[in-house]
C-alpha cells in the first residue's frame, strides 16, 4: 500500500508542480468566458455597410420608403429586446445594471446596414451597360474607401409586385439581400390586405404582435407557473455531462501519456523492480484521480466565487440544484465510475505504446465511441426519457455522462440502481482486464495491436 501511495504522490507531483498545469488549469474557464463573448465580439464587429436604394420608373415609387421604415422598425425591436435582457439581468442578480454594460447592450443592437444616397451619376443612369460599369465602379477597390459603396439596391415591381435587383460588393455577402427581401415581402403582404378592403394599421399591428405565452407544469418549483429557475436544475445536469466527459478524458489522457512515456524511458522496468504492476498501476490511477480531483475544484471553485460575485440569486438556485435529491452525490458516483473505466483502460494501452503513433491504432475507436455521448447529451436537456437517451444509458461507456445529464429529472430509481451498478460492475471488469494487459504490456516489447492485446488478456502477462 505504501509503495501505490509513492507512486500517486510521484504522479500527482510530476504534473501538479509544472507551471505548464496550471496555465492550462486556468486557461480553460479562461477561454469559455472567450467562448461566451464571442458571439457578443462577433455581432458589435460586424461592419456597417452604406447601401443605396434606387426607385426604378414611377411604378416603384415608395418602395424605398417601405425598406427604410422596415430598417427603423427592426432598430426599435431590438432595442425593445435589449431593455428585457436587461432588465431580466437585474432581477436575476437582485442588482441594477451597470450604466457602461447597459448601455454596451443597447449599442450591440445596431443595425449593420446603413442606407446612404445614390451618388448623382448612378442615380441619373439607365439600365444597361453603362449603369453596369458605374456600378462596378462604385463597388470595386479601384476608388477611394470614402467615396466606395457595400451594396446598391435597385427597386421595382414586376406583375405589380414589390422586386429588387442587388449589386453587393461582396459575393458572398448576403445580408442586403435577405434584409430588403424580408422587407418587400412584408410590404407585399400588407398591400394584398389593402386591397382586400383591411386596414393597413391593423396588418402593423398584426405582424408586431408578440403574444405572451406561459409555461405551467405540475412538477415546476411553485407547482403551476414554469419560471426560468425550473429550468437550472437541467442546465446544471447538462453542464455536470459535459464536465465529466473532459475531467475523464483529460486524465485518462494524462495516464496514457504518463505511462507511454515511461515505456520508451525504461523508467517503467526501473519501477517494476521494486513495486508490482498492479501496484504501479493503482498508484497512477490514484495519482492522476487526486490531479483530476484538483482540475474539477479548481473549475468549480472558480464558477462558484464569478457565480456568486456576479448573480447570487443564481448561484443559491444552482447550489439547490445540486444539493436537492442529492444530484452533486450522484454526479461523484458517476465520476468514480466513469473515471475507473476509462483511466484503467488508457492505461494499459499505454503499457504496450513507446510512441504516439502506437497509440492511434486504439484510440481512433475510443474516441469516436465518446463522441456518441456528447451528440445524446444534448437531448437530455428537453427530452431526457426519450427512448434512445434511456437505451444508451445503460452501456456502461456512456453510463456516467448520460445519466449525469439525466439526473435533474429524476429518472425511475430502477433505473439509477440498474445503471449505477452495471458500471461499476463493468468497470472492475476493465480493471481485471487491464491490469493483466497492462502487466502484460509492461514486461515486454511487443507492438499494441488487437492480436497482442487480447493475447495479453488472455494469458495475464505469463
Amino acid at each position: 500500500m505504501s509503495r501505490t501511495l509513492l507512486i500517486a504522490r510521484r504522479e500527482f507531483a510530476a504534473y501538479a508542480m509544472t507551471v505548464g498545469f496550471w496555465l492550462s488549469l486556468l486557461a480553460f474557464p479562461l477561454f469559455g468566458l472567450l467562448g461566451g463573448g464571442f458571439a457578443y465580439l462577433v455581432k458589435n464587429s460586424e461592419p456597417e455597410r452604406e447601401v443605396v436604394l434606387i426607385e426604378e420608373g414611377a411604378e416603384a415609387t415608395g418602395l424605398a420608403a417601405i425598406v427604410r421604415d422596415a430598417l427603423a422598425e427592426d432598430a426599435e425591436r431590438q432595442a425593445a429586446e435589449a431593455r428585457e435582457v436587461v432588465e431580466a439581468a437585474e432581477k436575476a442578480t437582485g442588482a441594477p445594471v451597470q450604466p457602461a454594460v447597459a448601455e454596451a447592450a443597447t449599442s450591440a443592437t445596431r443595425s449593420s446596414i446603413l442606407f446612404v444616397e445614390a451618388p448623382a451619376d448612378l442615380a441619373a443612369s439607365a439600365p444597361g451597360e453603362a449603369q453596369d460599369a458605374l456600378l462596378r465602379q462604385y463597388l470595386g477597390k479601384e476608388i477611394p474607401k470614402s467615396e466606395r459603396l457595400d451594396a446598391v439596391v435597385f427597386l421595382t415591381r414586376v406583375d405589380g409586385k414589390p422586386t429588387a435587383r442587388v449589386w453587393s460588393a461582396s459575393a458572398t455577402d448576403g445580408a442586403v439581400r435577405r434584409f430588403v427581401g424580408d422587407a418587400l415581402k412584408s410590404a407585399n403582404r400588407r398591400e394584398v390586405f389593402a386591397a382586400a378592403g383591411i386596414n393597413p394599421a391593423v396588418v402593423i399591428e398584426t405582424e408586431t404582435y408578440d403574444p405572451q405565452v406561459q409555461s405551467f407544469s405540475p412538477q415546476s418549483l411553485s407547482g403551476g407557473a414554469v419560471t426560468d429557475r425550473d429550468k437550472i436544475p437541467m442546465l446544471v445536469g447538462l453542464l455536470s455531462g459535459f464536465l465529466l466527459w473532459s475531467l475523464v478524458i483529460t486524465g485518462a489522457s494524462i495516464l496514457l501519456n504518463s505511462v507511454m512515456e515511461e515505456k520508451s524511458n525504461k523508467i517503467l522496468e526501473v519501477l517494476l523492480s521494486s513495486a508490482s504492476a498492479t501496484e504501479i498501476l493503482a498508484g497512477k490511477v490514484l495519482g492522476v484521480a487526486l490531479l483530476t480531483l484538483t482540475v474539477l475544484l479548481a473549475w468549480g471553485g472558480l464558477g462558484g466565487i464569478g457565480l456568486i460575485t456576479a448573480a447570487p440569486t443564481w448561484a443559491a438556485d444552482v447550489g439547490a440544484a445540486l444539493l436537492d435529491g442529492g444530484l452533486i452525490f450522484y454526479f461523484l458516483a458517476y465520476t468514480v465510475g466513469g473515471y475507473l473505466m476509462y483511466a484503467v483502460l488508457f492505461a494499459a494501452i499505454g503499457a504496450f505504446c513507446e510512441t504516439p503513433r502506437d497509440a492511434q491504432t486504439l484510440m481512433g475507436p475510443i474516441m469516436m465511441v465518446l463522441v456518441v455521448p456528447l451528440l445524446v447529451m444534448q437531448m437530455t436537456l428537453n427530452t431526457p426519457d426519450s427512448p434512445i437517451v434511456r437505451i444508451l444509458s445503460w452501456v456502461p461507456f456512456f453510463t456516467p455522462f448520460l445519466m449525469s445529464a439525466r439526473m435533474p429529472s429524476q429518472p425511475p430509481m430502477i433505473e439509477v440502481v440498474g445503471t449505477m451498478a452495471g458500471m461499476f460492475a463493468f468497470a472492475l471488469l476493465m480493471v481485471w482486464i487491464a491490469g493483466r494487459a497492462f502487466r502484460a504490456g509492461a514486461l515486454s516489447d511487443v507492438k499494441l495491436s488487437w492480436k497482442s492485446f487480447a493475447g495479453a488478456i488472455k494469458g495475464g502477462g505469463r
